[in-house]
């Protein structure tokens, strides 16, 4: 029987992480440092333990996402 691995939160936005500006997404929703998002999406803290997401932390990185992806779309529809 297969053993299906848990994908890190960065392994399932690798299309866009480049694209975005991580420490703001930090400081902006979650008032925390850009190590702090670091980590949380890498799935391991700075000791090498490992870390994830809350179902809460999960639900504001997502309305974050959906918060920029508006802007976006706001500031392409003005050209």
């Amino acid at each position: 029987m297969e053993t299906k691995q848990k994908l890190t939160m960065q392994q399932l936005m690798w299309d866009i992480i480049v694209d975005i500006k991580w420490a703001s997404i930090s400081t902006k929703y979650f008032g925390k440092s850009r190590s702090w998002l670091s980590q949380k999406m890498n799935g391991k803290d700075g000791n090498g333990s490992e870390v994830e997401f809350s179902e809460n932390e999960k639900e504001t990185l997502r309305n974050g996402l959906y918060d920029l992806a508006k802007r976006i779309t706001n500031c392409a529809d003005k050209i």
